[in-house]
Protein backbone atom coordinates (compact mmCIF):
# COMPACT_ATOMS: atom_id res chain seq x y z
CA UNK A 1 0.00 0.00 0.00
CA UNK A 2 3.13 2.73 1.16
CA UNK A 3 4.43 2.05 -2.44
CA UNK A 4 1.61 3.83 -4.83
CA UNK A 5 2.01 6.39 -2.23
CA UNK A 6 5.88 7.06 -2.78
CA UNK A 7 5.17 7.11 -6.33
CA UNK A 8 2.63 9.74 -5.86
CA UNK A 9 4.63 11.77 -3.84
CA UNK A 10 7.59 11.38 -6.10
CA UNK A 11 5.19 12.64 -9.15
CA UNK A 12 3.88 15.64 -6.74
CA UNK A 13 7.17 16.69 -5.83
CA UNK A 14 8.90 16.10 -9.58
CA UNK A 15 5.99 18.66 -10.90
CA UNK A 16 6.94 20.95 -8.44
CA UNK A 17 10.60 21.04 -9.78
CA UNK A 18 9.21 20.91 -13.32
CA UNK A 19 6.61 24.36 -12.47
CA UNK A 20 9.65 25.43 -10.85
CA UNK A 21 7.79 25.93 -7.63
CA UNK A 22 10.56 24.28 -6.04
CA UNK A 23 14.49 24.09 -6.27
CA UNK A 24 16.63 21.01 -5.83
CA UNK A 25 17.19 22.21 -1.89
CA UNK A 26 13.77 20.43 -1.29
CA UNK A 27 15.44 17.24 -2.02
CA UNK A 28 18.31 17.95 0.21
CA UNK A 29 15.83 18.18 2.90
CA UNK A 30 14.35 15.04 1.83
CA UNK A 31 17.93 13.34 2.10
CA UNK A 32 17.97 14.34 5.66
CA UNK A 33 14.81 12.11 6.59
CA UNK A 34 15.98 8.49 7.98
CA UNK A 35 14.10 5.86 10.06
CA UNK A 36 15.33 7.81 13.11
CA UNK A 37 13.40 11.24 12.46
CA UNK A 38 10.58 9.52 9.69
CA UNK A 39 8.16 13.13 10.45
CA UNK A 40 11.57 15.49 9.31
CA UNK A 41 10.15 16.41 5.83
CA UNK A 42 6.55 16.59 7.48
CA UNK A 43 7.36 19.01 10.63
CA UNK A 44 10.46 21.08 8.05
CA UNK A 45 7.05 21.97 5.85
CA UNK A 46 4.80 22.57 9.08
CA UNK A 47 7.16 24.87 10.51
CA UNK A 48 8.07 26.17 7.48
CA UNK A 49 4.24 27.16 6.24
CA UNK A 50 2.95 28.59 10.26
CA UNK A 51 6.40 30.85 10.14
CA UNK A 52 5.36 32.04 6.76
CA UNK A 53 1.70 32.86 7.61
CA UNK A 54 2.36 34.63 10.50
CA UNK A 55 5.17 36.82 8.23
CA UNK A 56 2.44 38.28 5.44
CA UNK A 57 0.59 38.76 8.63
CA UNK A 58 2.91 41.26 9.63
CA UNK A 59 4.01 42.69 6.01
CA UNK A 60 0.30 43.36 5.41
CA UNK A 61 0.01 45.05 8.38
CA UNK A 62 3.24 47.36 7.79
CA UNK A 63 1.88 48.18 4.38
CA UNK A 64 -1.80 49.14 5.77
CA UNK A 65 -0.14 51.95 8.35
CA UNK A 66 -0.20 55.66 6.92
CA UNK A 67 3.29 55.39 7.20
CA UNK A 68 5.21 52.76 6.25
CA UNK A 69 7.87 51.83 7.90
CA UNK A 70 10.20 49.83 5.20
CA UNK A 71 13.04 49.12 7.20
CA UNK A 72 10.97 47.77 9.50
CA UNK A 73 9.83 45.12 6.60
CA UNK A 74 13.71 44.35 6.15
CA UNK A 75 13.73 41.59 8.58
CA UNK A 76 10.57 39.84 7.99
CA UNK A 77 11.48 39.94 4.15
CA UNK A 78 14.90 38.68 5.41
CA UNK A 79 13.45 35.96 7.52
CA UNK A 80 11.13 34.49 4.99
CA UNK A 81 13.67 34.43 2.08
CA UNK A 82 16.30 32.73 4.02
CA UNK A 83 13.66 29.77 4.82
CA UNK A 84 12.27 29.49 1.31
CA UNK A 85 16.14 28.95 0.48
CA UNK A 86 16.72 26.42 2.98
CA UNK A 87 13.02 24.87 1.86
CA UNK A 88 14.17 25.21 -1.74
CA UNK A 89 10.48 27.20 -2.10
CA UNK A 90 11.94 28.54 -5.41
CA UNK A 91 8.97 31.18 -6.70
CA UNK A 92 8.22 32.43 -2.52
CA UNK A 93 12.18 33.41 -2.89
CA UNK A 94 11.84 35.09 -6.00
CA UNK A 95 8.67 37.31 -4.96
CA UNK A 96 10.86 38.23 -1.51
CA UNK A 97 13.74 39.43 -3.79
CA UNK A 98 11.09 41.79 -5.38
CA UNK A 99 9.96 42.92 -2.07
CA UNK A 100 13.25 43.70 -0.78
CA UNK A 101 14.05 46.00 -3.78
CA UNK A 102 10.27 47.59 -3.56
CA UNK A 103 11.60 48.21 0.07
CA UNK A 104 14.66 49.59 -0.93
CA UNK A 105 12.84 51.64 -3.19
CA UNK A 106 10.18 52.81 -0.46
CA UNK A 107 8.06 52.02 -3.40
CA UNK A 108 4.58 51.34 -1.17
CA UNK A 109 3.17 49.76 -4.37
CA UNK A 110 5.55 48.03 -5.50
CA UNK A 111 5.45 45.63 -1.80
CA UNK A 112 1.33 45.61 -2.38
CA UNK A 113 2.19 44.07 -5.56
CA UNK A 114 4.98 41.88 -4.22
CA UNK A 115 3.06 40.61 -1.24
CA UNK A 116 0.34 39.82 -3.30
CA UNK A 117 2.93 37.65 -5.67
CA UNK A 118 4.13 36.25 -2.15
CA UNK A 119 0.66 35.67 -1.06
CA UNK A 120 -0.15 33.83 -4.40
CA UNK A 121 2.61 31.92 -4.44
CA UNK A 122 2.83 30.74 -0.88
CA UNK A 123 -0.76 29.42 -1.23
CA UNK A 124 -0.40 27.61 -4.70
CA UNK A 125 3.19 25.64 -2.48
CA UNK A 126 0.62 25.19 0.54
CA UNK A 127 -1.81 23.34 -1.01
CA UNK A 128 1.34 21.14 -2.83
CA UNK A 129 2.65 20.75 0.60
CA UNK A 130 -0.81 19.65 2.34
CA UNK A 131 -0.63 16.67 -0.65
CA UNK A 132 2.78 15.84 0.49
CA UNK A 133 2.47 15.98 4.43
CA UNK A 134 -1.11 13.84 4.01
CA UNK A 135 0.58 11.18 2.11
CA UNK A 136 4.36 11.33 4.27
CA UNK A 137 1.65 10.32 7.07
CA UNK A 138 0.04 7.79 4.99
CA UNK A 139 3.12 6.29 4.41
CA UNK A 140 4.50 6.39 8.36
CA UNK A 141 1.04 4.89 9.24
CA UNK A 142 1.60 1.57 7.18
CA UNK A 143 4.82 1.21 9.66
CA UNK A 144 7.15 1.58 6.62
CA UNK A 145 10.91 2.33 7.14
CA UNK A 146 12.80 4.93 5.06
CA UNK A 147 15.37 3.34 3.19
Amino acid sequence: MADPCRQELQSIVQSMYVEGILDLQFAQLQALQDASNPSFVTDVIKLFCQDTVKIIDELKNYLSERVVDFQGMESYIHQLKGSSSSIGAQLVKNACNEFHQACDANYREGCIWALNKMKNEYHRLEDKFQKIIQLEEKIFSYGVRWP
